[in-house]
């Protein structure tokens, strides 16, 4: 298992990432115009190049095992006042339960104090079973909300947080 730090050139990569890992992981969640409209949204070249401009973004790629790039993670330090949010984490299907996520999450929050950050806040979909793996890792819900996105689409989450 190897971590990276992703660059602007790593774009495409995370593109084809997110697009097979959502595809996975909302399909029974969302439907697949919402999840259609939420990648172009969140995974347009020129949102993910915003990203990579701003010095508070980080964006992290896992291979497995296989040596074949598994998933990635994308975060921002001082999102608010000594605090990071994890915007995404998302691992393909075939490499869930091999333990990348939590590694790939410790190095998220590794990043974040070394950032001065004493504490992650991250959205998670109230019907996604990646809940039980945040709680699994000491995240508890503290909030919860329904946002609304454009499109005539929401997101309805629990709002997480974990001390660092």
């Amino acid at each position: 298992m190897k971590i990276t730090r992703a660059t602007r050139a790593d774009i495409p990569l995370i593109r084809n990432l997110a697009e097979k890992s959502w595809n996975s992981a909302y399909k029974e969640i969302l439907s697949p115009n919402q999840i259609e409209y939420m990648l172009g949204l969140m995974y347009s070249e020129e949102e993910l190049l915003k990203h990579f401009r701003h010095q508070d973004w980080f964006y992290y790629l896992i291979k497995g095992n296989d040596e074949n790039f598994a998933g990635f993670a994308g975060f921002e330090t001082n999102y608010q006042v000594l605090t990071a949010k994890l915007h995404r984490i998302y691992l393909l299907p075939q490499y869930k339960g091999e333990g990348l996520g939590k590694i790939l999450l410790n190095k998220v929050k590794e990043v974040a104090k070394n950032h001065d950050n004493s504490r992650m806040i991250l959205n998670v979909n109230k019907n996604n079973p990646a809940l039980d793996f945040y709680k699994s890792q000491g995240f508890e819900i503290i909030d919860e909300g329904i946002f609304d996105i454009g499109g005539g689409y929401v997101m309805d989450d629990y709002i997480l947080e974990i001390l660092l």
